[in-house]
């Protein structure tokens, strides 16, 4: 394997790190200002340590949620335990303005989500983007080394480049820490499960380093027959305290998946619909188990310099390599004969290997000009690809869905070879782009306006589809930001906002003229609220998102020529509130409200509502703690989850039913028993608690059962 690739990177690019390197390694003898030493920021009655290469998702400065004029949700370390995430999908469940359901329970390998109508495969870790093929080759976070997960919500394009105009999703690694901590867990669970995980975090001796190393094993059975799931995970990290003004963090993150469940979808009728053999089981499998493999390998090796030049500039260097292979073999399905129960089937198989690298330097300083303060972010990213995909794709023998059998293929017999849809071809991505923020705050105004400029490049060259292909794309594009936000004396603060962002659009016209990119642009407005004892936070927020330049059909050309004339509008209102109502009690509760819709198009779109977005969701969760008596020491979790109903395909020919979903976490410090036993605890999960059935579709020949109830008993030892 390849660990480090080498990459010709742009010349600025390697200009800048270049430059400050002499002095961001420098070790200062002035220790008036310790800087980078560690950001504290409390989360729900416990003290979380980030360290000073952390910055706010929304901002890439450390301003707080609430102080942020955008749509901007976190959820912490405290939340993801208490709720049991092992996944990102997972963890955003409760937060407004995201539906996670979008392939149901059987798929796992990918973070698939919907945020405010838009579809988002681009996650982010620790600020910077994971490299993605648009192909089967998705690096994957386990929530296992995940601190907190941050959403910002609409185009965000002003920070990151090119971004579906919905909103990003940002993963904090679990950073280094100077308090010793160790911890073992063991678990067991549905489906076989069985984990074993630890983290261990502390200074080494009295020296000037500090260490973090996460550690996973974790085997299941999946939720389709016949499948299963696998997953080995190591994620060390060292934070270097160069000097007062220098922290130089060093980070890896491993993961091995050799098996990750199923990608195969099912029909509508046998799910929701009438089907006249009858109804399929939430664990049904179209596919076959002699052809049926997801082996994934991701290894990421970065590091962060974070230099404070004096108590004004500051200086962050975050860069990271990536290498990754992904190899499958799977099957899909041509729809239902006319029996209604027998479906054709092809086989195919993918392997594909990704390199990539991602680079974000950012320049921060104070400025106070006529009693402004000026908080100015200047910054230079840069992100590349190199991605080799092997396609296959063969005929093969149909499946009974109602009786099936799951092992027809003989893969003996089964020809991979040069087949019809052969293809093996590279794809290479390249995005340079430079961004300037101006934070600003006068008093209790905080207004912040941004800009960025991006120079992006695609080419894709090879064998596709049994045929030569070579196509390339260059794209630039401009987008800005600009926020208001005012703080008024009782925690409210009023805030509006305008923002843009752009998708690259491959291709041209049947004049041969080349797309532009895709742009939105949205205005949001709302309030948000935060109590003085910061028991109690809330934001209510109503938006608006356009975009443009969507590719639809050619009146005047054939059926396969495209023009940039669609547009979709999507605006809708989302409310969160956090309270700790008293030292027993904390509930949270979100709801959105979304109406999303094709404005313009040529293909019998227009005033249609795209898949996987229901128009309302909801969702409550109540934390109670016991401090006395019996059950000293236990702390009880109650979840609402409802899921609207969301259109069964484009034409919106049909509904996929509403669902509502209940979970339940109960948690135990074990040395209310016996003081022996101080740092144990168990707790036991419950997902999907009366175990109800829910679905997902892309159109109706491809659905998917939700998750089914799900239950897990850990046992955990701090030390």
């Amino acid at each position: 394997m390849n660990v480090l690739p080498v990459f010709q990177l742009r010349l600025l690019a390697v200009a800048i790190a270049t430059a400050f390197a002499p002095e961001l390694m420098a070790a200062s003898t002035d220790t008036s200002v310790p800087s980078t030493s560690k950001q504290v920021t409390h989360v729900e009655n416990e003290v979380v340590v980030y360290g000073g290469t952390y910055r706010n998702t929304a901002t890439k400065t450390a301003l707080e949620a609430e102080e942020t004029p955008q749509g901007y949700s976190v959820v912490d370390q405290a939340t993801l335990e208490m709720r049991n995430d092992d996944s990102v999908a997972s963890a955003l469940r409760y937060v407004s303005g995201v539906n996670t359901e979008l392939r149901g329970g059987s798929v796992t390998r990918l973070d698939l989500f919907n945020i405010r109508g838009f579809i988002n495969y681009q996650n982010f870790y620790d600020g910077l983007q994971l490299p993605y093929n648009d192909w089967n080759l998705q690096p994957q976070i386990d929530a296992k080394a995940v601190e907190q997960v941050e959403v910002f919500k609409g185009p965000t394009s002003t920070l990151y480049g090119a971004m579906p105009p919905g909103g990003m999703v940002n993963m904090i690694s679990k950073k280094p820490q100077q308090d010793a901590r160790h911890i073992l867990e063991l678990a067991i669970g549905s489906h076989d499960k069985r984990e074993a995980s630890f983290d261990s975090t502390g200074q080494i001796g009295d020296s000037d380093f500090s260490y973090r190393v996460v550690g996973l094993a974790r085997v299941k059975d999946g939720q389709a027959v016949t499948s299963g799931e696998e997953r080995t995970l190591l994620a060390p990290s060292l934070d270097w305290q160069v000097s007062d003004k220098t922290l130089v963090n060093f980070n890896l993150y491993y993961q091995k998946d050799p098996e990750m469940g199923v990608y195969n979808s099912l029909p509508a009728a046998g799910l929701f619909l009438k089907n006249p053999n009858g109804k399929l089981s939430p664990d049904s499998y179209m596919g076959d188990a002699n052809w049926n493999t997801y082996d994934r390998e991701v290894t990421l090796l970065g590091y962060k310099v974070n230099h404070q030049f004096n108590d004004q500039w500051t200086f962050l260097h975050n860069a990271r390599f990536m290498d990754a292979s992904a190899y499958q073999e799977n099957t899909y399905g041509g729809g239902l004969s006319e029996d209604m129960r027998t479906m054709a089937r092809r086989a195919y198989l993918t392997d594909e290997t990704s390199d990539g690298v991602t680079v974000d330097n950012q320049l921060s300083g104070l400025i106070t000009l006529g009693g402004v303060e000026h908080n100015i972010l200047v910054g230079l990213d840069y992100y590349k690809l190199d991605s080799r995909i092997k396609y296959e794709d063969s005929a093969t023998e149909a499946q009974d869905i109602f009786a099936p059998n799951h092992y027809l293929i003989d893969r003996n017999t089964l020809n991979m070879t040069n087949t019809a849809y052969s293809s093996d071809f590279d794809i290479r991505l390249e995005q340079t782009g430079v961004y300037l923020q101006d934070q600003m705050r006068m008093d209790n105004l905080v207004v912040i306006a941004g800009l960025r400029y991006d120079d992006y490049k695609s080419s894709e060259k090879g064998r596709k589809y049994g045929a030569q292909s070579s196509t390339s794309l260059k794209q630039d594009n401009v987008s800005s930001r600009v926020g208001v936000l005012y703080e008024l004396e009782n925690g409210l603060a009023p805030f509006a906002s305008y923002a843009e962002s752009y998708e690259p659009v491959s291709g041209t016209d049947r004049h041969g003229n080349a797309y532009e990119p895709s742009t939105a642009d949205q205005w949001e407005t709302g309030v948000k609220f935060s109590s003085e004892d910061k028991q109690t936070s809330a934001a209510l927020i109503a938006y608006q998102i356009n975009k443009t330049n969507v590719l639809t059909r050619d009146p005047t050309g054939s059926a396969y020529d495209k023009i940039q004339a669609g547009e979709v509008r999507s605006q809708g209102l989302e409310l969160e509130v956090t309270s700790q109502l008293s030292h027993n009690l904390l509930i949270s509760a979100n709801y959105t409200y979304q109406d999303v819709e094709v404005t313009k198009d040529n293909n019998g779109l227009e005033g249609k509502t795209p898949i996987w977005v229901p128009e309302q969701m909801l969702s409550v969760w109540a934390n109670y703690d016991v401090y006395t008596g019996t059950l000293a020491g236990t702390t009880l979790g109650y979840g609402l989850r409802y899921i609207g109903e969301s259109e069964i395909d484009s034409l919106n020919s049909d509904k996929v039913p509403a669902a509502t979903l209940m979970d339940l976490s109960v948690a135990y410090d074990l040395a209310g028993l016996n003081a022996s036993m101080m740092g144990a605890s168990v707790r036991l999960t419950v997902n999907n608690l009366l175990d109800e059935e829910y679905y997902s579709c892309y159109d109706s020949s491809r659905c998917w059962f939700g998750s089914e109830r799900n239950v897990e008993a850990s046992l955990k030892y701090e030390f």
